[in-house]
């Protein structure tokens, strides 16, 4: 099974991100909008685990305690190179220390962390073809610098896996582990 760890996301954020998504979708553009029933701001990708890793994953990470997590969406961006259009997420100490404990939690149980630094985002889009400069060049042009989106305070963190399909992934929960708890 393919594993992730994440932050869900508050409604109100949801509804703003809906707003946002709805007003740059158009026909063609080579893009595969994400689903606001994915998106959600990954903690750590634990990729293929078998059963008894997931179990191992799962206990250990009961026993993290962490203060809820304020949350802020930061405006949008682009990892050019993935062809990937996101909503970018402020790193708040407390969310900087949910993903070390996480990290460590999930060591325990021979999971390797990621060698790139943590960047908090949402997924909105993915380019789908060879032409993701044009594509990308297209919706930068399109998109609003001035989008606000309400802050929240995190008060779970869930493991998802991830089910891959032709149009795009789907994702289902597998546990909740909650915060504010210390």
């Amino acid at each position: 099974m393919r594993l992730f760890l994440g932050i869900p996301l508050a409604p109100g954020v949801i509804g703003t991100l809906e707003t946002l998504v709805k007003s740059l979708r158009s026909e063609g553009g080579n893009l595969r909008w994400g689903s606001s029933e994915s998106w959600h701001i990954t903690l750590q990708f634990l990729g293929e685990t078998s059963e008894e890793k997931a179990r191992c994953v799962a206990d250990r990470l009961r026993d993290v305690r962490s203060p809820a997590v304020p949350v802020q969406l930061d405006g949008t961006g682009f990892f050019e190179r993935a062809g990937v259009f996101f909503a970018g997420v402020s790193v708040s100490p407390e969310m900087l220390g949910l993903e070390k404990l996480v990290l460590a939690a999930t060591a325990h149980c021979g999971v390797a962390a990621e060698n790139r630094p943590f960047r908090p985002h949402v997924t909105l889009a993915r380019i789908k073809s060879d032409h993701r400069m044009n594509a990308l060049r297209h919706l930068k042009q399109r998109v609003s610098r001035d989008v606000t989106f309400p802050a929240f305070l995190a008060t779970e963190f869930l493991l998802y896996e991830a089910f891959l399909g032709a149009g795009g992934s789907r994702y289902e929960v597998r546990d909740r582990f909650p915060l504010g708890d210390c």
